[in-house]
């Protein structure tokens, strides 16, 4: 083999090397940055990974908020009408929050009832849930969940 085909032949493959390198980087923050949508059933039965990020959904349950007086902590129970699990939060909740709402939190789950969530995300109207929210209420069977709404 000559000098100039051995030379371009250590080209190319110096660029394979480089674009397989940025490939695999490229895959781990993006395998690291996924959020996957658990329902509270598969957070109640061990379905949803403990120790990772995660977005939750289902209906307040009715009587189990507790808010902290002196600090801006708050608890309270997530069902889709199969499972239940505590989620806490430290923040102002939305306006529209309340309970027997559809919410959406994001977060990560501390332990395997117990959900540590950075955002809350509360429906913007009377008529419109998440659609993942609406999707696990409608699988579990739970009686208030009715059509989907698409947002305004």
């Amino acid at each position: 083999m000559n000098a100039v085909r051995k030379q371009r032949l250590f080209i190319v493959l110096g660029v394979l090397a480089g674009l397989a390198a940025a490939v695999a980087l490229v895959t781990y923050a993006l395998k690291q940055n996924i959020n996957l949508f658990y329902t509270p059933q598969q957070v109640a039965s061990g379905e949803a990974p403990v120790g990772s990020r995660m977005r939750v959904g289902g209906l307040v349950v009715p009587g189990s908020v507790e808010r902290n007086q002196e600090t801006l902590n708050v608890v309270f129970d997530l069902t889709d009408g199969k499972g239940t699990f505590t989620v806490h939060y430290q923040g102002i909740l939305p306006d529209l929050f309340r309970e027997g709402q559809g919410i959406v939190a994001n977060g990560t789950l501390a332990q395997p009832l117990r959900f540590e969530a950075d955002e809350v995300l509360a429906k913007h109207d009377e008529t419109y849930m998440p659609p993942e929210v609406q999707d696990a209420l409608e699988k579990a069977g739970h009686p208030g969940a009715g059509p989907a709404q698409d947002a305004p």
